[in-house]
């Protein structure tokens, strides 16, 4: 199930984000696939405390893949598929070895490994696939407003990943004291 929906999370992420206008709120612009984004990391997570890191490689490649093929179906530009794919394997990778490496319960690995993730997703992807260097979507003026817009919801949405995760750890811990 973690796997299903890791990799369901991406396929979604892109088919929202080509379906529906962007999110703009206090001036940021959000992609609404980025909703998911942030849960992304939170499943791959929970995909590597399964099955580990060797594992969870093969599946970010299968996930690369498979966002770069439903991105460009969807017609995204071959640009904004190559700043997807390279935003995507630069987050997930990081995130994979952040996690690994922090010795921390679990909710507050998912935290600040999904912090770095996020943010390298979102710098990547604003600079080489929105800016002028890449689709032109956005002009200068507008790239940090995109990459903070994208910020604040992903660390939202790993914040609140974590509380439910540490949340869900307490019970199951409890559940097993009582046994």
């Amino acid at each position: 199930m973690r796997i299903v929906l890791y990799l369901v999370s991406i396929i979604l992420a892109n088919v929202i984000t080509a379906a529906f206008a962007p999110l703009k709120f206090w001036g940021f612009i959000v992609p609404m696939g980025t909703l998911l984004i942030g849960a992304t990391f939170i499943f791959r997570d929970l995909v590597q405390n399964k099955y580990g890191r060797k594992k969870t490689y093969l599946l970010i490649g299968i996930a690369l893949l498979l966002s770069a093929v439903v991105s460009f179906l969807l017609g995204d530009t071959l640009i904004i598929v190559f700043a997807s794919a390279i935003s995507f394997l630069l987050a997930e990778t990081t995130d994979t070895e952040i996690y690994s490496r922090l010795k921390l319960p679990m909710s507050l690995r998912v935290f600040y490994s999904g912090l770095v993730g996020g943010f390298l997703d979102s710098v990547v992807f604003v600079i080489i696939g929105l800016s002028p260097i890449g689709a032109n979507f956005l002009p200068w003026e507008a790239v940090p407003a995109a990459i903070i817009g994208q910020l604040v919801v992903k660390t939202v949405i790993q914040g609140l990943g974590a509380i439910v995760l540490h949340r869900v750890h307490d019970v199951l811990d409890k559940r097993v004291s009582m046994n």
